[in-house]
């Protein structure tokens, strides 16, 4: 099969990297060859798939040996459980510099040295949380990445943040051959969650291409820096996770999505209980003139 690069997005703190390395260990099960480039200055793409605190970071080893040309592919590419190739492009000390950077640099280097050509049927990119721009834009706007998943649920910001990131998408869409292929619902066990993301995916003209229920079994496993997949084959859990590679498999939807406005995202939040309707009466007024009111 012609080799698919997937990158995931969704708000930070969402659950996107545990989720990505859950289902590409799912993905592995099922026999694909794949490789993990982390795209967050963090480096904790690949801890569950190294069973690793975090990996060595290609910026990192750049700056240690003086620069990128004097690294080996060996040397950045790490090897983890079902054989699964993992990369963290990592990113300059907090506060110097901008980290989009180690992300440009770290895909050049893989495509140069020749990582890409290797009998891959999937790469996937992590990417730091809801940014879009710059290097972090890099999979969706270099045409790297033609698939791209938002992993969201039915909180409020989650859902602006999936929003903002397709429209970062529609804005790269025209020149190139990135699509989304679907929203992830990392359950937060809100009211009506599953509804929800199913309404904003019809809103976005993409689908929900699997509900991921919530489960502690992930927590146990992440403790142990492991994947369900690999910590407890045989929990509910994981099977959810197969379910879900499974569709990332057969997935053909792949669609320039068609944003909200602030308004219609709002509309949709009030119609499913998340956001009150707002009383324009009270704007502004401090709690004295409220009681005196």
């Amino acid at each position: 099969m012609a080799l698919r690069q997937c990158a995931i997005y969704g708000k930070g703190g969402i659950g996107k990297s545990t989720t990505t390395q859950n289902l590409v260990a799912a993905l592995a099960e099922a026999g694909k060859k794949i490789m993990i480039v982390g795209c967050d200055p963090k480096a904790d793409s690949t801890r569950l798939i190294l069973h690793a605190k975090a990996q060595d970071t290609i910026m990192q080893m750049a700056a240690d040996a003086g620069s990128v040309e004097d690294l080996e592919l060996e040397d950045v590419l790490k090897t983890g459980y079902a054989g699964i190739k993992c990369v963290e492009s990592g990113g300059p000390e907090p506060g110097v510099g901008c980290a989009g950077r180690g992300v440009i640099t770290a895909i050049n280097f893989l495509e140069e040295e020749g990582a890409y050509e290797e009998d891959l049927d999937f790469v996937f990119y992590d990417v730091l949380g809801d940014v879009v721009c710059g290097g972090f834009a890099m999979p969706i706007r270099e045409n790297k990445a033609q698939e791209i998943y938002i992993v969201v649920s039915g909180e409020m910001m989650a859902m602006f943040a999936a929003n903002n990131i397709a429209k970062g998408i529609v804005k790269y869409a025209s020149s190139g051959s990135v699509r989304l292929a679907g929203l992830i619902c990392n359950s937060r066990n809100t009211d009506r969650e599953d509804d929800l993301i199913v309404a904003l995916a019809e809103k976005l003209g993409t689908q929900m291409i699997h509900f991921v229920p919530r489960d502690n079994v992930v927590q146990r496993a992440e403790i142990r820096r492991m994947t369900v997949i690999e910590y407890d084959p045989k929990a509910k859990q994981a099977d959810e996770y197969r379910a879900l590679a499974q569709k990332v498999i057969d997935n053909k939807l792949f669609v320039v999505p068609t944003p909200c406005t602030m308004d219609e995202l709002e509309d949709l939040l009030m119609q499913f209980g998340i956001l009150d309707a707002e009383d324009e009466s009270i704007v502004g007024k401090t709690a004295e003139e409220e009681a005196t009111a």
